[in-house]
């Protein structure tokens, strides 16, 4: 990711940051779940939905319980070199979010600050001893922790959540907002428990995408559906019927509330939890009946997992179906054409940023399937 790319923030939901249930793939390094959700980019600070969700919880039995919920800031230093590798290696290993201010300056011309939120009670130093060894950093970077409480966590998340257009006629509208254009197509969310909120530029790619691809009628598959933003658009846009899947049982409830604020009738939109253990996902076929099913397949979802699970995420698409892969850095498109070129023909690229949205149609013929 260019350096100059600004300010950015990097959450994931508690089933990705939980150490116990992330996937071991092979030859790769410490991985989050199979469908975690995009990394996030913000000019606000937004908060994670791992905390949300622990908040909630937490804070659903008193209000003084309320008063008491904390979580730990952390702000640590390190190189401009390996800002996005460390920020992705803290998520990996425990973080709820990471944020990078490129305004931030911390004195030397060659460091930044890295600001990282864990939920209290985490085992802060381990996890940034174990990003940094992941990233190849001899020394422990130096770091800071401060408490916080949840209160004003939750008025920050609200806050920096605004309307987004992704496109002329299609607009993210929160909840508690009022739409700008009445008469666009506009996607109601309340990002509350899964994350998803269209302001992402791969998001935005992969709605303008299934925009372009959706004429009527299509059967489409969201795999990793976060808020189920793309499955509840791709019914706005005309799908007869839509299949997101998650690893993250939040993302399932947050999916089911999002699509009921659309008034999408649930025959129309299922929403499934899979096994966030890779092995035990790819000894399960009950998950999503009948493979080839579906027109469209989008995964917006990280480099490693769509590399490690391109069988599967194909598998579901009918032949000449469209697939689409994002969540990945333009710098990473090379290893993702290179891996589907066996799947996907007609294959081309879309950017943002520095961000990118790789399709293309799944060949009739496929050897050895």
């Amino acid at each position: 990711m260019a350096a100059n790319a600004g300010k950015y923030l990097k959450t994931f939901s508690h089933c990705f940051a939980s150490a116990n249930r992330i996937p071991k793939f092979p030859l790769s390094p410490p991985l989050i779940s199979p469908f975690s959700s995009t990394i996030h980019k913000r000019r606000q600070l937004l908060i994670s939905p791992s905390l949300i969700s622990h908040f909630s919880s937490s804070s659903s039995t008193s209000p003084a319980h309320y008063d008491s919920a904390k979580y730990l800031s952390v702000r640590i230093r390190c190189g401009k070199d390996i800002v996005d590798l460390l920020s992705e290696a803290l998520l990996s290993f425990g973080a709820s979010s990471t944020s990078v201010d490129e305004d931030c300056a911390c004195g030397r011309s060659q460091e930044i600050y890295v600001d990282s939120i864990f939920l209290d009670g985490q085992d802060v130093s381990k996890c940034i001893s174990y990003a940094a060894d992941s990233v190849g950093l001899k020394e422990l970077p130096f770091y800071e922790v401060t408490i916080g409480d949840q209160h004003d966590w939750l008025k920050k998340s609200q806050e920096s959540f605004k309307p987004v257009k992704v496109m002329e006629g299609l607009w993210i509208v929160p909840e508690w907002t009022t739409p700008s254009d009445i008469h666009a197509t506009n996607i109601i969310l309340h990002p509350g428990l899964a994350f998803g909120t269209g302001e992402h530029p791969t998001t935005k790619l992969c709605l303008q995408l299934l925009h372009s691809l959706v004429k009527g009628g299509e059967y489409f598959l969201d795999y990793g559906t976060g808020t189920g933003v793309l499955a509840i658009a791709s019914l706005k846009f005309g799908a007869a019927f839509s299949v997101g899947i998650d690893v993250d049982p939040q993302a399932i409830e947050s999916g089911h509330k999002n699509a009921a604020l659309n008034n999408i009738e649930p025959e129309k939109l299922q929403l499934h939890l899979v096994p966030s253990d890779l092995a035990e996902y790819k000894d399960c076929e009950t998950y999503i009946s009948g493979k080839e099913n579906f027109d469209i397949v989008i995964a917006n979802i990280l480099q490693n997992p769509l590399l490690d699970l391109a069988d599967y995420v194909v598998s579901y698409a009918k032949p000449e179906a469209v697939v689409a892969l994002s969540g990945i850095l333009s710098e990473q498109v090379p290893a993702i054409i290179e891996r589907y070129s066996q799947y996907l023909e007609g294959i081309s690229v879309s950017t943002m940023d520095d961000w990118a949205c790789v399709s293309g149609k799944k060949k009739r013929l496929l050897s050895g399937r």
